[in-house]
């Protein structure tokens, strides 16, 4: 395993640690909220302060660009932390959640890990090495029509203004596909692209820490990555397609159709 993978494993497994331990007690969490629908907790908090301060032991000089604390430091090196992603399942005890850590090397990323602390699973990838889930090399899944892809989603629940644009999108790949599924962590939905577990998803409106390591373990699983103009601007504009080779161009189609209109 590459030192900085190493040392970002780490760190998601210290964060994992604590969501863990607040898991068993959700009754005593004190929650806020950032905007509507948008929730914080101190698990949120205490989980980054936790990864925030293994990273920079190990790495002083580097910077950082974490959900809660925002952005820190300047250096060619740049950790793009989210602490928990899915804070409101977590909050529900509804377990789909995860710790997401990615490098960027000069604006391109080279590190990915994502960890479940429910399932203890452990997604990891370093850019040119393949990815892995538990040291079990991961690939995308074989499917190559979309009307046999199980796609995976998230609605845009921050910006409601979205869902004009997002719903006719939507409807055409219900009516397109095996099934759509929303779980509510973009993160973890990412890492279930990179592990076969869905043959694509889009989101809008996302962060650069909801998928900066979701992304870079998708490439090295074989997949394919782009915002809804087919670029690789999705860190920047928020918007995301993923997918198996074969899913990935009808998939891009639909939503590049849709959002055009």
């Amino acid at each position: 395993m590459h030192p900085m993978l190493n040392i970002a494993v780490k760190a998601a497994r210290r964060a994992g640690a604590i969501i863990n331990r607040a898991a068993q007690d959700l009754d005593a969490l004190t929650v806020s909220t950032k905007r509507h629908n948008d929730f914080v907790t101190e698990v949120d908090q205490a989980a980054e302060q936790a990864v925030i301060q293994v990273l920079l032991k190990a790495f002083p000089d580097h910077a950082i660009l974490a959900e809660e604390s925002g952005a820190q430091g300047k250096s060619d090196y740049v950790w793009i932390i989210d602490p928990l992603d899915g804070t409101t399942n977590f909050i529900h005890g509804f377990p789909q959640y995860c710790v997401s850590i990615g490098l960027q090397h000069k604006g391109i990323l080279t590190q990915a890990v994502i960890y479940d602390p429910g399932r203890n699973e452990l997604f990891t990838a370093t850019r040119g090495h393949g990815a892995y889930l538990n040291d079990r090399r991961m690939r995308v899944s074989k499917r190559a029509q979309l009307d046999d892809a199980l796609i995976g989603t998230g609605y845009p629940f921050r910006e409601m203004a979205h869902i004009d644009a997002y719903l006719p999108a939507l409807r055409k790949i219900m009516g397109q596909t095996a099934g759509v599924r929303r779980a509510g962590a973009a993160a973890l939905d990412l890492a279930y692209v990179a592990a076969g577990r869905l043959d694509g998803f889009w989101e809008m409106g996302l962060a650069p820490w909801d998928m900066a390591a979701g992304c870079l373990l998708i490439l090295e699983a074989g997949g394919l990555v782009s915002d809804f103009n087919g670029d690789s601007n999705y860190l920047d504009s928020g918007n995301v397609v993923t997918g198996t080779p074969k899913v990935f161009a009808p998939l891009l189609q639909i939503i590049s159709a849709q959002h055009k209109q």
